[in-house]
């Protein structure tokens, strides 16, 4: 499938969509073709890719670059690509989602987004899941259109408020977030030690607490989030201790983090375990902006995740130990 909207301008975001299941030597390797277009690639594992053409577009001139990658990777690696090219990464995106498997290219051009747009189903805009779609059928909305005709303040009403204002702008093409280059993110890991051998208890919990909040801390600051966790617990004579679990959605949010890790640690069975250190990992990380935000009735839930927000502004402009992890989940435990 190759299509393009006739009009004028030039869309410069490209979304990629490599096959299902694909193995991750192959993904990496389709990641390199992208880098040999355009500097400005950031990964989306495990099998997805943006890529910012303004630069290569000066170098390259007015060549199509997307059919460029879609022939490069089927002659050389057998990998047959869905593209979507746009002016923004929800435009590209949502293209990308519309083109039927094994793959092609559809491009729309800055001046055809609204119209474009409009006549797809709701559950096609990216980033709108199945919970958020939900209500909005419920309330008559079912196409892109209708949520972008819409007042602000009802889709707010319905999905919440930053998620609400979030779509409201992205049916109606507003989408600021530029390209962040970025490969294959690694795991994260924190890591706390004992100045002397600790049996399992308040000590160990709190430490414990201190590095979910690290660890939080430290995706949200790189754009990530985790799909599992990992805790490591060495033992005084050299034995160690690990077990992962999944997180039931990506997350970087000190409370899924926080339920986990303790889940994690109670699967340990501790009992005159002297403990030496501690690691939590954070495993298949993924793009935080690929994360759906859940709709939830959770008054509570919702402002501590305004208060973390802030929490990490200040953390930023005084340091990471500002607040610590006591004071965060006082109330929420």
């Amino acid at each position: 499938m190759t299509g393009q909207p006739q009009s004028t301008g030039q869309s410069t975001v490209m979304h990629v969509r490599c096959p299902d299941r694909l193995p991750e030597e192959t993904y990496r390797q389709v990641l390199e073709e992208m880098a040999g277009l355009s500097p400005v690639v950031q990964a989306l594992p495990p099998t997805a890719a943006l890529i910012e053409l303004k630069g290569a577009l000066r170098y390259h001139g007015a060549d199509p670059q997307h059919e460029v990658l879609r022939v490069r990777t089927l002659t050389r690696l057998g990998v047959d690509l869905r593209i979507g090219v746009g002016p923004s990464i929800t435009v590209a995106a949502t293209a990308s989602g519309q083109i039927d498997a094994p793959g092609g290219v559809l491009a729309v051009a800055p001046d055809q987004v609204t119209t474009w747009l409009g006549p797809l189903l709701v559950d096609a805009l990216h980033g709108i899941g199945p919970r958020q779609a939900e209500p909005l059928h419920d309330y008559g909305i079912h196409t892109i259109g209708l949520l972008a005709a819409i007042p602000t303040e009802t889709v707010q009403g319905l999905l919440g408020g930053r998620a609400g204002c979030t779509a409201a702008d992205r049916a109606r093409g507003t989408d600021p977030r530029p390209v962040t280059p970025r490969t294959l993110p690694a795991t994260a890991t924190v890591r706390s030690s004992f100045p002397r051998h600790t049996l399992d208890g308040a000590a160990v919990r709190s430490a414990l607490l201190d590095l979910v909040v690290q660890l939080g801390h430290l995706l949200r600051r790189r754009g990530q989030a985790a799909r599992g966790l990992t805790l490591v617990l060495k033992f005084a004579g050299g034995a160690s201790w690990e077990k992962t679990r999944r997180l039931a959605e990506p997350s970087a949010h000190e409370d899924d983090l926080r339920a986990l890790a303790y889940r994690l640690m109670d699967a340990a069975g501790l009992q005159r375990g002297r403990l030496v250190a501690l690691a939590l990992k954070g495993e298949d990380l993924v793009d935080a902006g690929r994360v759906a935000q859940q709709i939830t009735l959770d008054d509570s839930h919702e402002a501590r995740l305004v208060a973390e927000a802030a929490i990490d502004r200040l953390r930023e402009k005084f340091g990471p130990r500002v607040i610590g992890p006591a004071t965060i989940f006082r109330r929420a435990s």
